[in-house]
């Protein structure tokens, strides 16, 4: 099989006002033809930085060095007007992160999948289309003809993320760039494009590189796995060798941190500490400072590679020394112990309808979002409402925080009507955990004065009294007391979901709502948060609904699972009964979409693609 790609010591540097920030540090990766790649690592390690290089798409002011070989070519040697020509979207084409971000909001969909096809592939207005209207229907797309004439926001988050396939596919490309193709998408959907590109695969001899933090999605539709940390590339290997046998420590953590299906549920291996800023170089291994098996020479120079071309990895162990299986430490007993039969929050027979119309003088068309839904949270327990997008989840979640008022049905929070509480009554009863805290979060003000800002609500006026309430907060959720007068610009994604929950327990309610809490986080970030809600609850007897489309999440943290479709409740009991046997179709095919992580990993059927 000949080599696609040859990456050969690939830096990338940003000048920032602080100085230098070395985002890529000598990375090396090769490609055949019909293989995908996966690359993996936590946020700011490297990972979209080093396929932007190859894309030719950096910031301004960052420079490149290395060898760069397509098919044989030297792509260094090719002018940024050649390379657009001749590669980009050609040869090479990258389906980014963000849909909606990435396609033009004034365009039609036809207008965006045609333009660079006459632009630059050299067809006639009518082969575009017709090139056009072939892989909106390949990807699935109903009724691509009338998509055609749509605009971006009048299609939901997958069918976006199908568009961008096909418009990277429209110039049939040999290499194609996924970057987090399905992030935050429910887990039908991600099924479902996952399933469309090894097909894709398959069908056009395309090899692929995926960069992704779901390593159990990295499991099943790659070839090779490399993973990168603080700009580095520290193991790689076939994907059968890494994913059951890691052999570098931030490996063999990143594994332990995902949420399983099989088993009961265990506490999660979360990695301590963060992603170095790479403003500097680092004189030893980049990992050190987090790695529990660091020794001196660690940090007195950069270690050696390790193993053969099926499986290297960066770091001073030997062999004989390599870290064994970490242990799954089982979840306290409190935690997992029967739920009290006491209610917190109970809606009974809730329907939420909603009108909306065309044009000034369209029909009026009526939207059932929940439809006679009835639902407890009782004292102590994790129930789970697990659905795809539109099913009604956040709209019945909003009415259980009597933040919405039903079109019918009742809420009652401790035995009284939502309708009869005030509003600071209700907040101390019920607080929410919202899915992006980075939007949630005020910029400007401090984490003290974030955290402390619903006790100010309330009406207390002791800033002393104030403070000490926010420290105690952040004692609970584990951040330390120096963070008190920071920005959330300044904290990694998890630390700011932590702030999050942290200002949702200061003024010590008895049940949080946490809409998608873990959604688009790292692996090791998800970790923490959900061990830490694990013993939140078990320290403070607090009553959780979960909103969430990850299955493996759901059997991480619930007691109970109540499952919605189109605004009904269509399964409710036990986690063990509902996702061990399900007794609605619709639970069985989310379960059967949902990746799955497993130590007997056995070879990826996206190797079928191999032409």
């Amino acid at each position: 099989m000949s080599k696609l790609l040859e990456i050969d010591g690939l830096s990338v540097a940003l000048t920032i006002p602080t100085g230098r920030l070395h985002a890529v540090r000598d990375v090396s990766i090769t490609l055949e033809r019909g293989e995908a790649l996966g690359i993996v690592g936590e946020s700011g390690s490297g990972k979209s930085m080093s396929a932007l290089a190859l894309m030719r798409l950096l910031p301004g002011r960052a420079e490149a060095t290395g060898s760069l070989r397509f098919d044989g070519a030297d792509l260094g040697a090719v002018s940024d007007e050649a390379f657009s020509r001749q590669y980009l979207g050609h040869r090479i084409a990258m389906i980014f992160q963000e849909p909606m971000t990435s396609l033009n909001p004034v365009y039609t969909i036809g207008r965006q999948l045609s333009e660079a096809a006459v632009i630059f592939g050299g067809k006639s207005q009518r082969e575009a289309e017709a090139r056009a209207l072939f892989l909106l229907e390949r990807v699935g797309i109903p009724d691509p003809v009338a998509r055609l004439s749509q605009y971006p926001h009048q299609l939901s988050g997958g069918q976006r993320q199908r568009v961008m396939i096909a418009l990277a596919l429209m110039l049939e490309p040999e290499l194609l760039i996924a970057d987090e193709p399905t992030t935050a998408l429910d887990v039908t959907v991600q099924a479902q494009i996952l399933d469309l590109l090894r097909d894709l695969r398959r069908e056009m001899g395309m090899a692929m590189i995926l960069i992704t933090h779901d390593l159990a999605v990295v499991a099943e539709q790659t070839d090779r796995v490399a993973v990168m940390y603080g700009g580095e590339m520290i193991e790689e290997g076939r994907a059968e060798a890494v994913m059951a046998d890691p052999a570098h420590p931030y490996t063999r953590a990143l594994l332990g941190a995902i949420p399983r299906m099989d088993g009961a549920p265990r506490r999660l291996g979360a990695i301590p500490g963060t992603v170095p800023s790479l403003t500097s170089r680092p004189k030893g291994c980049v990992f050190a400072p987090r790695c529990d098996f660091a020794r001196p020479e660690c940090v007195e120079g950069r270690p050696p590679v390790r193993g053969g071309a099926d499986h290297s990895r960066r770091c001073v162990l030997s062999d004989a020394e390599r870290p064994a299986a970490m242990a799954a430490a089982p979840l306290r007993a409190d935690h997992v112990a029967a739920a009290q039969v006491e209610a917190v929050i109970e809606a009974r027979d809730i329907t939420q309808v909603f009108t909306s119309r065309k044009g000034m003088f369209g029909a009026r068309h009526t939207i059932h979002a929940v439809d006679g839904v009835s639902l407890s949270l009782m004292r102590g327990e994790t129930l789970a409402l697990v659905g795809e997008s539109g099913s009604g989840k956040s709209t019945l979640a909003r009415i259980m925080l009597g933040l919405n008022l039903p079109t019918s049905g009742t809420v009652t929070m401790l035995g009284k009507p939502v309708a009869d509480l005030a509003p600071l009554e209700r907040a101390a009863l019920v607080q929410p955990v919202f899915q992006d805290p980075y939007s949630s979060l005020n910029p400007r003000r401090t984490l003290a004065e974030i955290i402390a800002r619903p006790l100010v609500l309330r009406g207390e006026d002791d800033a002393d009294a104030c403070a000490q309430k926010a420290r105690e907060a952040m004692e609970m959720v584990r951040l330390p007391a120096r963070l008190l007068h920071s920005y959330p610009s300044q904290l990694s994604g998890g630390q700011r979901q932590r702030v999050a929950i942290a200002r949702a327990l200061v003024t010590r309610p008895q049940a949080l709502v946490c809409d998608e809490p873990t959604s688009a986080l790292d692996v090791s970030v998800q970790a923490q948060v959900l061990n830490l809600l694990g013993d939140l609850q078990a320290e403070l007897g607090l009553s959780c609904l979960v909103i969430t489309h990850d299955m493996a999440v759901v059997h991480q943290v619930a007691d109970r699972v109540a499952v919605m479709l189109n605004g009904q409740l269509v399964e409710e009991g036990s986690c063990a009964q509902v996702l061990g046997s399900p007794s609605s179709d619709y639970t069985a095919r989310l379960l059967a979409a949902a990746p799955q992580f497993r130590p007997e990993w056995q070879a990826a059927p996206a190797a079928e693609g191999h032409v």
